[in-house]
């Protein structure tokens, strides 16, 4: 496992269907090392906190193996490292693996993984096209969040090593399993909605959704 590329972007203004919108979907490789703290990366800032960033959202990882699925899905549109936003390209992190409550370190740097990545409709001006959100979601192909319990500092080429393995054993394609789902399992509803790992909101829409045999 390991960090292949490590991405960064500042707010920028960018026009999208006659608006002007503030976002920081656009990533860029660096080559340095990068300082990682408890809200971002040094060098990235996100545009919305109401929506993104906050300690659950420090740092968004996507998996490199999904890039070959991108490149046949999306003909003709250049791929680089960041494409979808994330700050990490990884190599070895696939959904279906990744637990929620996993721990990582990268670099001197050491991360918990909180949740899977919802696409906005960002990710539509980042390609121009608005159907890539629900091609996204639908794909399975997410990325994940993490959140930093130990600053540090972290580079491309760095390797990823396991720090601790969740217990409750729910993946983070569980949870985009249970978003999607028309009829999800209620014992996996049950399990996610006390997921100490999962951030609250993820926690309290799955209560909602959890049935009362006595109702």
């Amino acid at each position: 496992m390991k960090i292949l590329s490590v991405n960064v972007g500042l707010p920028r203004e960018v026009r999208w269907q006659g608006k002007t919108v503030r976002t920081s979907i656009f990533k860029a490789p660096v080559s340095r090392p990068v300082q990682v703290k408890h809200l971002n990366v040094d060098g990235d800032l996100q545009s919305d906190l109401s929506v993104h960033g906050g300690t659950e959202k420090a740092v968004y990882a996507y998996p490199a193996e999904h890039y070959e699925f991108w490149r046949t899905e999306l003909p003709g549109v250049d791929l680089p490292w960041g494409a979808f936003g994330e700050n990490f390209t990884t190599e070895g992190l696939l959904e279906d693996a990744v637990r929620i409550g996993d721990r990582f370190c990268a670099g001197s740097a050491e991360f918990v993984v909180t949740q899977p990545r919802m696409p906005c409709f960002k990710l539509g001006i980042r390609f121009d096209r608005p159907d890539i959100v629900k091609r996204f979601l639908r794909s399975g192909r997410t990325g994940f969040y993490l959140a930093v319990l130990r600053e540090g500092e972290v580079a491309a080429g760095d390797a990823v090593t396991a720090a601790g393995r969740d217990g409750h054993a729910i993946t983070v394609a569980d949870i985009v399993e249970l978003y999607t789902a028309d009829a999800a399992s209620q014992e996996l509803l049950r399990r996610a909605a006390e997921l100490p790992a999962l951030a609250e909101a993820w926690r309290a829409y799955f209560r909602k959704r959890v049935w009362d045999p006595d109702t």
